[in-house]
């Protein structure tokens, strides 16, 4: 996602109408309710509503991410995950100070990913690349050290990704949020065992490459998410996301995939809380 607080962006003032609720209910595994605005817990139970019932609120920086672990412990339905995204990485004067605090807050026990971080190199250039790299690694090591899930951001930068998750070892749990390689890379992906999460973009007329990767992911492999405020699945794309639009994108890759709707929100419920872990207290 592209790191823009609410009162930039030029989001459309009309959200879309709730669609059918789901069955089985399934997370969204990927959201970002400070730049989505209002009150967060009005758009968790608008959420709940069409059985979306829990969510993993993202950090993009220090701000955000602090934001996201408070969350997190007040409310039940809210999981985080912290980090400083690529983008983000190239702009610190003190981008070591920085992750020591990303560090810190990883080892909050709501916080059960270290995301979203990796390779931008549609917004970046070559002059910021070795700074986000650096920071990749560090977010890495932070996954790794506390058994977190590691949350990828990859635009432009498939093959690079791939490289430094060998070079460094990759986390036991990897996702590439919001999932926007072909069916080459989702393989490739697949193969590694790594968890692949589609967005509303799967839904796009101009995704066949994602809509191809879809149907060769597991579903022990799958997740779901909305990036909200961004990438608002069909037909709605151009107003603003919410969690509350998950189901567009589940009955897509039901339908993409040939798998029964109800079978298919189950397992990524599953595989969801296989990767992040329990949302209850205890968990």
């Amino acid at each position: 996602m592209p790191i823009v607080r609410q009162s930039e962006s030029k989001r459309a003032e009309t959200p879309p109408p709730p669609p059918e609720p789901l069955a089985v209910p399934v997370p969204d595994s990927h959201t970002h309710l400070d730049i989505v605005g209002g009150e967060p817990a009005a758009g968790i139970e608008a959420a709940r509503a069409v059985g979306i019932d829990r969510l993993v609120q993202v950090g993009v920086d220090l701000e955000s991410s602090r934001w996201a672990a408070d969350l997190a412990d007040a409310e039940p339905a809210v999981l985080a995950a912290v980090a400083l995204h690529p983008n983000e990485a190239p702009r610190l004067a003190d981008l070591d100070s920085a992750l020591r605090a990303v560090e810190e807050l990883a080892g909050r026990p709501r916080v059960r990913g270290v995301g979203e971080t990796g390779l931008d190199f549609f917004r970046t250039g070559e002059d910021g690349r070795a700074a986000q790299e650096r920071s990749f690694r560090a977010h890495i090591a932070i996954a790794k050290r506390f058994g977190k899930a590691l949350v990828i951001h990859d635009r432009d930068a498939h093959a690079d990704v791939l490289r430094v998750l060998d070079e460094e070892g990759a986390p036991d749990t990897v996702v590439l949020h919001c999932f926007s390689g072909d069916r080459e890379f989702a393989a490739e992906c697949v193969r590694r065992g790594y968890v692949l999460s589609f967005a509303g973009t799967v839904t796009f007329k101009n995704a066949a490459n994602l809509r191809e990767a879809a149907m060769i992911t597991p579903p022990d492999q799958m997740m779901v998410e909305t990036d909200a405020p961004y990438l608002t699945p069909t037909p709605y794309r151009g107003r603003p996301n919410a969690s509350y639009l998950i189901p567009l994108t589940v009955r897509s890759l039901a339908a993409t995939t040939g798998r029964d709707l109800d079978e298919l929100c189950a397992s990524i419920s599953a595989t969801t809380e296989r990767v992040f872990g329990g949302w209850s207290a205890a968990s």
